[in-house]
């Protein structure tokens, strides 16, 4: 395989540790900036909503520019707003900042991934696509446990440094090893979202929104859910999250194998089930710690292990249309990363964190409903996708 595969990797993981970085320094930024920690993870949401919605939109914008030069500007951008947020002295400039890296960033996070698909051979494409995906999994995962480091150590401006320095690397890689790639011509939006007029296939991308919500409803607030419930210090929160990181990665490559081994629908529903059940008990685990951890290596394990296993099941479903459905899976989750974080900072402003879990288990319910819906038998999704394939040639 193509070793510029992995280039596109490091780029992919820099891109992505911006989006849950700030999420272990929050009650950091709420002091310096005098805002409540409810408004200080809208920064969150703020994020992921602008990256969910600004991916489709600039891909099909830019659809005719060369790849490479499209790269190098949208590295440029994404550092300007790290350097923004850096300097930010203000909410409003530091809001500002996250909007301009979430658009430049959900940009960057398609070209890798369409850059690595155009530069192997067809035998290695799926392989580096999910090379890059796991760059991607890995920085949404260890950026917080990052951001917690060097935030405690350094303020919570240090992790910006960083990811500037990061970013500026990625340009000069980009810039010295990687070839002029021309564009393909790009599935309009539109014909995009007729893919969801399929049950299964909405109700599939439905359950990844509703997932990853109840995961941020908490996750989103673990720091103050750390040091409020089990009275933690900078140093063991930063332990945790860093346990906590590590078998998340773990998780997403055991989603891998349990898809490839088992029954598809059956690994969806059991890992939905047991990460449910998981996040519901944290409250109640949290007189004895090595309890809690026990039962917080589970769930990260299964946060992010479902993940292969929906992308398995959309191109089962929809083998035409797979491309836009990877796309459309990657907008929901982002939504849902969105959606949860708003959902928790309003439950953490009206009651306490602690309530976080509960509510993070209510949207697992409801994503296990719209799991199964998916599975019943009805109306197979080859229709709608056959059709919109033709239209899009």
């Amino acid at each position: 395989m193509d070793k510029r595969v992995y280039l596109l990797t490091i780029v992919s993981f820099v891109v992505g540790m911006v989006e849950l970085i700030i999420g272990g320094i929050l009650d950091l930024i709420s002091k310096d900036l005098h805002v409540s920690l409810g408004k200080t993870g809208f920064l969150i949401t703020i994020f992921s909503l602008v990256y969910a919605i600004a991916a489709p939109v600039l891909l099909t914008l830019t659809s005719k520019i060369e790849r490479k030069r499209l790269t190098i500007a949208a590295l440029f951008v994404f550092l300007i707003g790290n350097v923004s947020a850096f300097i930010s002295s203000s909410y409003s400039m530091l809001l500002i900042a996250r909007i301009i890296s979430a658009a430049s960033g959900s940009l960057l996070v398609v070209l890798c991934v369409t850059i690595a698909s155009n530069i192997v051979t067809e035998r290695y494409r799926a392989r580096a696509i999910g090379v890059v995906f796991m760059g991607i999994s890995a920085s949404l995962v260890l950026g917080v446990p990052i951001g917690l480091i060097l935030g405690n150590a350094y303020g919570w401006r240090a992790p910006f440094i960083l990811i500037s320095v990061l970013t500026v690397l990625s340009m000069a890689g980009v810039y010295f090893f990687m070839g002029k790639v021309e564009p393909k011509s790009s599935i309009p939006i539109r014909k995009q979202l007729r893919t969801l007029k399929n049950r299964k296939i909405l109700f599939a991308q439905l359950t990844s929104f509703l997932f990853l919500a109840g995961h941020l409803t908490l996750y989103g607030y673990f720091t103050p859910f750390l040091k409020t419930a089990l009275g933690l210090n900078g140093t063991w929160v930063s332990m945790v999250y860093l346990i906590f990181g590590i078998a998340a990665v773990v998780g997403g490559g055991l989603g891998g194998w349990l898809a490839d081994r088992f029954d598809l629908k059956l690994t969806i529903i059991g890992v939905i089930i047991i990460f449910g059940i998981s996040i519901i008990l944290i409250p109640y685990t949290t007189f004895a710690f090595p309890l809690f951890l026990v039962v917080m290596i589970i769930w990260s394990m299964l946060s992010w292990a479902i993940t292969p296993a929906m992308q398995s099941y959309l191109i089962e479903l929809a083998p035409e249309t797979s491309e836009i459905q990877q796309s459309l899976n990657n907008s929901a989750l982002h939504f849902g990363i969105a959606f949860g974080s708003l959902v928790g900072g309003m439950v953490i402003e009206q009651t306490t964190v602690e309530h976080n879990a509960t509510i993070g288990g209510v949207f697992i319910i409801f994503a296990l409903g719209t799991a199964v819906i998916s599975m019943v038998k009805g109306k197979s999704a080859s229709n709608v996708t056959i059709e919109v394939a033709n239209k899009t040639k």
